[in-house]
């Protein structure tokens, strides 16, 4: 659906869920709060400009592959969307290749793609994947994140968007299970949702080196949608005894409450 107050921008809804917004005009317009903070996290990891190879697992309209082309030129980006018939649509209505864009996009399942993924080859890897509006069971283990650490150079980080709300049992679990691969961990979120006040999207960062925190908190607190960073202690004292998550006891995330995330 095309936005009316904005030219160039678009909506798309998948089952009354708002899965992807972009602005054909300007790509470095991230309208969704979440898409805001994997913006942030990709202008902290790197100097300004430098091209980065990075793998999107989820590709929805391709909203964060045309904010790094159009931020990054020259990056290399391939996106893995497992609803054929979504991409199709995206490419006919929203294509995304222009100047400086180098995104290849295919269908496949995420971990398929991600095992087949060649060692030590990604700057970034960018999880973004729901099934409806939760997150697939396979794609939140301490298996899946070990082949997300294979796949990422030594430095590169792995990101993903996830929701939970209250009691906050799956984002403590995703935690505890990203924290079991990589030794570097962040959480972002809205402050109520970190309370566990209320349902909402959640990124988790993890890499084998510092992660940016100081200059991501910066972004963080003057985005128009301001989050909180937690990392270290404070992170620890979060997920508790939560323990990781393994292929054998993964489920999916939690759904949202009615109405959470709906369009009228």
């Amino acid at each position: 659906m095309p936005d009316i107050d904005r030219d160039g921008g678009w909506l798309l809804t998948l089952d009354g869920t708002p899965q992807s917004y972009v602005d054909l005009a300007d790509p470095t317009h991230l309208e969704f709060e979440y898409t805001r903070r994997l913006g942030h996290l990709a202008d902290a990891l790197a100097p300004a400009g430098r091209p980065l190879d990075v793998l999107h697992l989820g590709g929805g309209a391709l909203t964060m592959p045309r904010y790094l082309a159009a931020t990054r030129p020259g990056s290399r980006q391939r996106v893995v969307e497992v609803d054929g018939p979504l991409l199709e649509l995206v490419a006919a209505h929203l294509p995304w290749q222009g100047p400086g864009a180098d995104v290849t996009a295919t269908v496949g399942d995420a971990r398929a793609a991600l095992a087949a993924t060649p060692a030590g080859s990604q700057d970034l890897l960018i999880a973004d994947v729901f099934h409806g509006s939760r997150t697939p069971a396979h794609l939140t283990s301490v298996e899946f994140l070990r082949l997300a650490a294979a796949a990422l150079r030594p430095g590169g980080c792995y990101a993903a968007n996830l929701a939970d709300g209250p009691p906050l049992a799956f984002a403590r679990a995703q935690a505890a299970t990203v924290r079991a691969v990589f030794p570097y961990v962040c959480l972002v979120a809205e402050a109520p949702v970190l309370r566990g006040r209320r349902y909402g999207n959640i990124m988790l960062a993890g890499s084998t080196v510092p992660l940016p925190v100081a200059e991501l908190t910066r972004l963080l607190a003057g985005d128009i949608f301001p989050a909180r960073l937690t990392d270290g202690a404070e992170l620890a004292a979060l997920v508790g005894r939560t323990a990781p998550v393994t292929d054998a006891e993964a489920t999916d995330s939690p759904p949202p409450p009615d109405g959470a995330f709906s369009v009228g």
